[in-house]
C-alpha cells in the first residue's frame, strides 16, 4: 500500500468567527493510500482549540509510514484498532480512516451506505452556518446564501437581539451554537425567548466540563441541547446522555467513521438525537460525511459551502440542501 500526505490551504469566503476565535484560512491534511489500482482519500482540519496542526499530523503518521504501508486492510476496523495502538491523535487517525474506508469501498465497488445497509434515499439536510459578525454582516451571509436551516454562532453581550433582528430577514429554521460561551442561567433565560424566534435547539451552551450547570439546564431549559465540546470520544457519550438531548459527532475529534459509527449506535441506544459536524472541510471530509447521514438525525456539512475554492470532487451539496452523491465508491472522492 502506498501513503501520500499533502497539506493544503483553504481560503474562506469570509472570515469565519466563534466566540473563542477568527480565522480566513483553514489549513487540512489530505492522507491518501493507494492499493490495487485504487486510492482512497482521508482528511483533517488543524485546530488550534485543540493544539493540532497539520505539520504534527504529519510528524505523527510518518513516525509509522512503513508500518502503515505493510498494513494488510482487510477491513478498516483492523486498521483502526492499529493505529489506535500506535497512540496517533485522533486527527491524525481520522484521516487515516476515512482514506482506508474510501480505498475499502472502492476495492469492495461499492459506496459506504449500501455496506452499511442504510441506502441514500432518506436522510437530513445539512444547514448554513453564520458565524460571528456585526448584524448588518451576518444578515448580508445569509442573503447571499438563502437556506432552509442556519446554524448561527453565538456567544456575544446581546446574542438573543442578534437572533431577533436576523429572523426579521428569513424564515429558516434556526440553530444556535454558542461555542461554550453561556452560564447554566443564561441558556435557561435564553432558551423561552430563542424558542419564540424560531430556534430548533441548543449546541454546546456551557463549558465542556461543567456538567452540574448542564444537569441545571436538562431540567429547566425549554429547548434540547446538542453536545458538542463534551462528546469528543466514544466514552463521552454514556455521560452526554444524562446531561444533553443529543450529541454532535466531529469525525476529526472521535477519530475517523469507524468511532463514530459505533457512538452513533450507542447514542440511539440511549434515546438521543445524533448529529455530525464538520470542521470546515473540503468535499473530501464532507464526502466521508455524507455516507453517514442516513443514519443520522442533524448533520451539519457545510464546510465546502465556506470555501472560496475546493480540492476535490464528491458529493454536491444542493441550494435546498439536498445532496447528490458522486457515482464512485467508498466515500466517492476523487481529487482535483
Amino acid at each position: 500500500m502506498q501513503l501520500d500526505l499533502k497539506k493544503y490551504v483553504l481560503a474562506l469566503k469570509h472570515t469565519f468567527s466563534i466566540s473563542r476565535e477568527s480565522h480566513d484560512f483553514q489549513n487540512t491534511l489530505i492522507v491518501s493510500l493507494s492499493l490495487d489500482g485504487q486510492t482512497g482519500y482521508g482528511e483533517t482540519t488543524s485546530n488550534p482549540y485543540y493544539n493540532i496542526t497539520v505539520e504534527s499530523m504529519m510528524a505523527e503518521i510518518e513516525t509509522i509510514r512503513k508500518e502503515i504501508e505493510a498494513f494488510h486492510i482487510d477491513h478498516p476496523e483492523n486498521f483502526h484498532a492499529f493505529l489506535t495502538s500506535k497512540k496517533l491523535s485522533n486527527f491524525a487517525i481520522c484521516a487515516l480512516d476515512l482514506a482506508a474506508w474510501d480505498l475499502f469501498g472502492k476495492l469492495q465497488g461499492k459506496p459506504l451506505y449500501d455496506i452499511w445497509g442504510t441506502g441514500n434515499t432518506s436522510y437530513p439536510i445539512t444547514n448554513y452556518t453564520i458565524g460571528i459578525a456585526p448584524v448588518e454582516k451576518m444578515v448580508e451571509k445569509m442573503k447571499e446564501m438563502p437556506w432552509p436551516i442556519y446554524k448561527i454562532k453565538l456567544g456575544t453581550d446581546d446574542d438573543v437581539a442578534i437572533v431577533r433582528a436576523l429572523r426579521e430577514h428569513t424564515d429558516a429554521v434556526f440553530r444556535i451554537d454558542a461555542n461554550c460561551a453561556w452560564s447554566a442561567s443564561e441558556t435557561i433565560a435564553n432558551a423561552p425567548l430563542l424558542k419564540e424566534l424560531g430556534v430548533e435547539f441548543l449546541e454546546q451552551p456551557l463549558k465542556a466540563n461543567d456538567w452540574e450547570g448542564m444537569e441545571k439546564v436538562m431540567h429547566h431549559s425549554v429547548l434540547p441541547v446538542i453536545a458538542d465540546e463534551s462528546c469528543i470520544v466514544e466514552s463521552d457519550v454514556q455521560k452526554c446522555a444524562l446531561h444533553y438531548s443529543g450529541i454532535n459527532i466531529k469525525l476529526t475529534k472521535c477519530g475517523g467513521i469507524t468511532p463514530a459509527l459505533r457512538m452513533i449506535a450507542e447514542a440511539k441506544e440511549m434515546g438521543m438525537k445524533v448529529m455530525i459536524g464538520c470542521m470546515t472541510e473540503s468535499t473530501v471530509g464532507i464526502s466521508a460525511i455524507a455516507q453517514l447521514v442516513p443514519q443520522l438525525d442533524y448533520v451539519d456539512m457545510d464546510g465546502p459551502l465556506l470555501l472560496k475554492g475546493d480540492i476535490a470532487d464528491g458529493v454536491k451539496i444542493l441550494p435546498d440542501g439536498k445532496l447528490i452523491f458522486s457515482k464512485l465508491n467508498g466515500t466517492g472522492v476523487s481529487l482535483r
